[in-house]
């Protein structure tokens, strides 16, 4: 995976949980967490605090889907 793909990505939505990037570039998520820290270190983007939670006390989501970053960089792309 290329760090200009998963910073296209982004900068297109935005916003997405590690889990929706890992599906949308068809990989893992364990391999895209370099590359967010990297991104995060350059300020391109940032971790969004995680929501409340789904609802349930269950405590069985994917951690994955609570991790959250925006693009903090540039304009997204027209």
């Amino acid at each position: 995976m290329i760090l200009s793909r998963l910073s296209d990505y982004l900068r297109e939505r935005r916003r997405a949980s590690l889990a929706d990037m890992a599906i949308g570039l068809d990989s893992a998520a364990s391999a895209l967490e370099p590359m967010l820290a990297t991104l995060e270190r350059k300020g391109r983007v940032r971790r969004v605090a995680p929501a409340v939670g789904c609802g349930t006390s269950c405590c069985k989501c994917d951690p994955a889907s609570t991790v959250v970053f925006e693009w903090a960089g540039d304009a997204p792309a027209s």
